[in-house]
């Protein structure tokens, strides 16, 4: 079930730890700072350390160095502030976010859209800017958490503003808050407690019995006010019959044998190890393999499931694993949010790193291909809570990162790919190829080049690039996909043919249709020959070489092909078939490209109609067919016919992705150049000018649709006669300008083609 600190479906809130204080002292100028508009960064004022994340710090753990960086809390303060904010009716709505990485904000950001029932088509990027456009505009008092902020480059472009918001991130350096994209944030140093506060934080967790109260001055002042040192000792104590002067002479008799052994010897460097040793007392021999298996995966939230499934694996029953982790949960080693459904275990990444560095190397990674296993058995399926994957995404990265080949034994677990498929499916693209990039290294070094696993992450990594809009990088992948199963499996398998499509389908993304057409071709021959003329597989390939052919200039030759490929789809599937619409959509672009406006126009006419009454008139799908019918009025002449359409297709757009949208952004540059043709120069220079500025501020650099818009301002400038975006033969501008029925490789993302629907097979190949 949801946190109760959080309304359903949105990211749920981490629950505060057991006998949390608010700093009265330490936290208000946080506090003060949280207003209306504002942005506030926690940041640790001790050390330099970073996460165990952070190869530095984790040495300086493992080596033993005699000063840990320390834990100060930060999380447990947001948390704190956030649940005082929504309690107090200042914001209604809270976003949480781990900003572990970009795909983990993204996720959450997408969860809140859902919960916000914004549009959640598109990848992960668009359906981000959709939330803070909402955000900026809503009138709704809300606040945004980003936790752990780990570098900058995880949360560019994705930092909230607005007049109804407050934005509060943690971190533990301000160089991880990307400048030029927070609006002046207020840092706010957070350390240790105050004298006052270790104190009562102390006396309050020994409430129970004032005889263990003995000695907590002294134990405060040895303690040095470490939050987590706090937590620990305190845990310790009101687990057992200590006081806290016998606990003292405990951490005080542990400090002199660390120090002669040349170990760290902070507090939290000392009171781990009495914690660990005080668990086994209450759990027995459960409590180490547990710890150290939590150890090994992201301690923002590791999903109970993930302990369970490993403790089937060994023949422990369910409830012994969780009666273990109450017992490390109870010596102030790790924390159970049991307001969840599955509970989730939180570690602080300091004793995380304590723990893997007085494990021997050769048994963490036995219990790290163990952990595998058991997060492959137990991940969630569709059906769970976005933030339950997530959280599994996560703890895999972080298990990756630190097993290292001990998940390459003769092949890669299965738990890498599984990972990776789900960032697949997230969607978030650019954070895909940098996963099966770096999958693929380490396969090629480990397994080597022919190693099937080592073929299947480099399809993987060929369709993230797709997905990611960089298809001249996913050509060579492709490449060598088809050469292994051609070898393989022969020229005129189906795996071959699919591996020759999806060359084919990058050769034409990438501006080489020349190429394209001979290997669609290839492609057409061997499904022909392996699953029928009339197979879903061939008629698909059939209208991916009418896009080539069209792109080579072979329009008689695409016009042949199309008018084949539509009356096979009507008679397999149906007229009103989603497949055959794009098919007929497809035909009506080589109509056009042919100089057959009155057929194309015809044909389109039927395609829109058809799709408004299947998908609804605001469908990306729908849109796109209304793009194609405005291009080819507009080809055609038939200006008032073709600016109607534009404004409809802008505004659509718009209204389901957001005016930063690519999609939106290449449909106000169409509607640009239409009123320039009929004259209507104030309007057209106007849109022109915002549209330019939207590509440049939220578009990748070098983006060829920025370069169309800016060449169309200097046209404009310049006093050309045909203004900036005159339609040629194909209903391209002549400037270049994207038309989503012109060229939609880089602006059609929800579609495949030339506004073609994925479907079926097709979503996957």
């Amino acid at each position: 079930m949801p946190s109760p600190s959080s309304p359903p479906s949105l990211p749920p809130v981490p629950t505060l730890a057991a006998w949390f204080i608010p700093r009265p002292e330490t936290g208000q100028a946080a506090s003060a700072a949280l207003v209306p508009g504002a942005t506030v960064v926690l940041v640790s004022d001790r050390g330099s350390g970073a996460r165990a994340g952070a190869p530095a710090t984790t040495e300086r753990v493992a080596t033993g160095a005699r000063e840990w960086p320390d834990s100060c809390g930060k999380t447990q303060l947001a948390i704190s502030l956030a649940t005082s904010l929504r309690e107090s009716g200042a914001v209604e709505l809270v976003i949480w976010a781990t900003a572990t990485s970009r795909a983990s904000v993204l996720s959450a950001y997408k969860e809140a859209a859902a919960a916000l029932s914004l549009r959640t088509a598109g990848d992960c990027e668009a359906v981000a800017t959709r939330l803070l456009g909402w955000l900026q505009g809503t009138r709704t008092p809300w606040l945004v958490v980003l936790d752990d902020v780990t570098e900058a480059a995880a949360v560019s472009r994705l930092w909230p503003a607005g007049p109804a918001g407050h934005v509060l991130a943690t971190t533990t350096s301000p160089a991880a808050v990307p400048r030029g994209h927070v609006a002046s944030p207020v840092i706010v140093p957070v350390g240790t407690y105050s004298r006052r506060e270790a104190l009562a934080y102390l006396m309050g967790r020994l409430a129970a019995d004032l005889d263990q109260r003995q000695g907590a001055a002294d134990l405060v002042n040895e303690l040095g006010d470490e939050p987590l040192a706090l937590v620990q000792a305190s845990s310790v104590v009101a687990a057992s019959e200590l006081s806290c002067r016998e606990y003292l002479d405990h951490l005080t008799a542990r400090r002199e044998m660390v120090r002669a052994a040349g170990g760290a010897v902070s507090p939290a460097a000392l009171t781990w190890g009495l914690s660990v040793e005080h668990a086994a007392l209450l759990a027995g021999n459960l409590a180490h393999p547990q710890l150290t298996f939590a150890s090994l995966l992201d301690g923002t939230g590791i999903p109970g499931t993930v302990f369970t499934a490993s403790g089937r694996e060994y023949s422990v029953p369910e409830a012994a694993v969780y009666d273990g982790l109450a017992a490390l949960a109870a010596t102030g080693l790790l924390s159970v949010d049991s307001t969840l459904t599955p509970p989730m275990v939180r570690v602080n990444w300091v004793v995380q790193a304590a723990i893997r560095a007085a494990c021997p190397p050769e048994s963490l990674s036995g219990i790290s291909v163990a952990a595998a296993n058991a997060m492959l058995s137990g991940w969630p399926g569709d059906d769970q809570p976005e933030w339950l994957r997530r959280a599994y995404r996560s703890c895999a990265q972080t298990l990756r990162r630190i097993a290292g080949d001990a998940l390459w034994q003769d092949e890669c677990h299965g738990l890498l790919l599984r990972a990776g498929q789900s960032l697949d499916a997230l969607p978030a693209p650019a954070a895909a190829v940098e996963y099966w990039s770096d999958l693929a290294t380490t396969s090629d070094r480990v397994l080597g080049g022919d190693h099937p696993h080592t073929l299947v992450i480099s399809e993987h990594l060929a369709r993230a690039y797709m997905a990611a809009g960089r298809p001249s990088e996913a050509i060579s992948w492709f490449q060598w996909v088809k050469g292994d199963r051609a070898s393989r499996l022969g020229p005129d398998a189906a795996g071959t043919a699919d591996a020759s499509r999806d060359l084919g389908k990058a050769l034409l993304a990438a501006g080489r249709p020349g190429e394209a057409v001979s290997v669609l071709t290839e492609a057409v021959s061997s499904y022909d020959h392996a699953m029928g003329t009339d197979s879903v597989e061939a008629m698909g390939t059939r209208d991916d070489l009418v896009t080539a052919l069209r792109a080579t200039g072979q329009y008689a030759e695409a016009v042949w092909l199309g008018k084949r490929v539509l009356a096979d789809r009507e008679k397999v599937q149906g007229a009103k078939h989603p497949d055959a619409l794009s098919t007929a959509q497809q035909l009506a672009e080589a109509y056009l490209a042919d100089g057959q406006a009155k057929a194309a126009i015809s044909l389109l006419k039927r395609v829109v109609s058809d799709r408004e009454k299947v998908l609804g008139s605001r469908d990306p799908d729908t849109l796109a067919a209304c793009g194609a019918l405005a291009s080819a009025n507009h080809g055609a002449g038939k200006m008032a016919s073709a600016v109607q359409l534009y404004e409809q297709v802008r505004t659509g757009y718009a209204e389901t992705l957001g005016m930063d949208h690519r999609l939106t952004l290449s449909a106000s540059l169409n509607l640009a150049h239409a009123h320039y043709a009929v004259g209507r120069q104030s309007d057209g220079s106007k849109l022109l000018r915002e549209t330019a500025e939207r590509c440049e501020l939220h578009l990748a650099a070098g983006d060829p649709l920025t370069a169309s818009a800016l060449e169309s301002l200097r046209n404009v400038s310049g006093g050309g006669t045909d203004g900036p975006g005159s339609a040629g033969k194909d209903g391209a501008a002549k400037d270049g300008a994207v038309s989503p029925a012109a060229a939609p490789t880089a602006d059609s993302e929800p579609q495949g083609g030339f506004g073609r629907r994925v479907t079926g097979r097709h979503r996957n190949k």
